[in-house]
């Protein structure tokens, strides 16, 4: 998956991100709506992260393509 997939990828979900919160608007919570809103939220931490790991092995003159996505538990527990 290269930079450009990536960013794809993020704004994909940010888009069903947005479309999700905006049927939420003055109504109840959904507990459906609830979960997949989660589940958004670490697939958009982990695709950050991991596009910020190929940039960083670019920025030092390694190969971007050898860093793979780290697991949902490893991006949500690190500190903002």
């Amino acid at each position: 998956m290269d930079d450009s997939s990536i960013q794809d990828r993020i704004d994909q979900l940010v888009t069903e991100e947005q479309e999700l919160l905006a049927q939420g608007e003055g109504a109840g919570p959904s507990g459906e709506r609830h979960e997949r809103l989660q589940e958004l939220k670490i697939e958009l931490d982990q695709c950050w992260d991991l596009l910020r790991q190929r940039r960083a092995r670019e920025e030092f003159g390694e190969n971007p393509d050898e860093v793979e996505p780290r697991p949902a538990d490893v991006v949500e527990d690190y500190l903002q």
